[in-house]
């Protein structure tokens, strides 16, 4: 008589045990890159708060003289919205009109060259005109100029999907090397341009007849919503654990009554 062989019992892990092992990986997963994402903003929020007070104390300090040549390698965003002095000439230039909208509507910033007394040029924003007076703004070309603003670094290449066009005279941005060479401006030219501050004793509703263009329309503001993120993926974090946890309960207490 021909025996039969058996088989032992199968070491599988049962499915059910299984996908809760997956489901406890994939949440351990989600979990760290929710709290890493939730911490990333935790230092954004740092670097924003230091950027404000930075740019604050900058923006309301006693202006400096605006830095020259051999201080521009090492200009940063933190030398960004100081406020400078400028002595010197306006040039025989035409002015730049950059598309800009403002608190007063849409219109354009008017640039322009000013030979400073130190022997470099600086392209200066002298203020907003509205749309319906993009005609140059007089200014008398070789007139003395003494002027105070804020530092602002280069604006490249143009706006979001709007791209500068030089030989079309169309500037959607501050982008003070394509303008300089645009215009032909003496060297050196200052790799940032300055928004001068507003006349003492104007206001801007009245300038927009009279006065133009209207200067100290620069916008300090930052927006901060880094701590509401960073709460909102720790509580997804949190929410992700709990489910997880939950999932485990359960499991737990079906084998228990199995």
């Amino acid at each position: 008589m021909t025996g039969t062989a058996t088989t032992g019992p199968a070491t599988r892990t049962p499915p059910r045990l299984a996908g809760l092992i997956l489901i406890n990986l994939l949440a351990l997963l989600l979990c760290g890159t929710l709290l890493a994402l939730g911490t990333w903003q935790v230092h954004r929020r740092t670097w924003k708060l230091d950027l404000i007070a930075r740019v604050e104390a900058n923006a309301h300090g006693a202006p400096v003289a605006a830095p020259g040549p051999a201080a521009w390698p090492a200009l940063t965003e933190r030398d960004a919205y100081r406020r400078v002095r400028l002595d010197g000439t306006w040039l025989d230039t035409p002015d730049t009109l950059v598309r800009a909208v403002t608190d007063l509507g849409g219109g354009s910033w008017v640039l322009t060259p000013l030979r400073t007394d130190a022997g470099f040029t600086v392209l200066v924003n002298r203020g907003f005109v509205p749309g319906d007076r993009r005609a140059p703004v007089a200014r008398a070309g070789g007139a003395r100029a003494a002027v105070a603003g804020l530092l602002r670094l280069d604006e490249p290449g143009g706006a979001f999907l709007r791209a500068n066009d030089p030989g079309a005279d169309t500037w959607y941005s501050r982008d003070v090397a394509a303008i300089a060479r645009a215009r032909g401006l003496p060297e050196p030219v200052a790799p940032y341009f300055v928004d001068a501050e507003r006349r003492p004793g104007s206001d801007p509703d009245r300038d927009l007849g009279a006065g133009l263009p209207v200067g100290g329309l620069t916008v300090i503001r930052f927006h901060n919503n880094h701590l509401i993120y960073a709460i909102t993926w720790y509580a997804l974090a949190m929410m992700v654990a709990g489910g997880a946890l939950y999932l485990d309960r359960d499991a737990w207490r079906r084998g228990r009554a199995a």
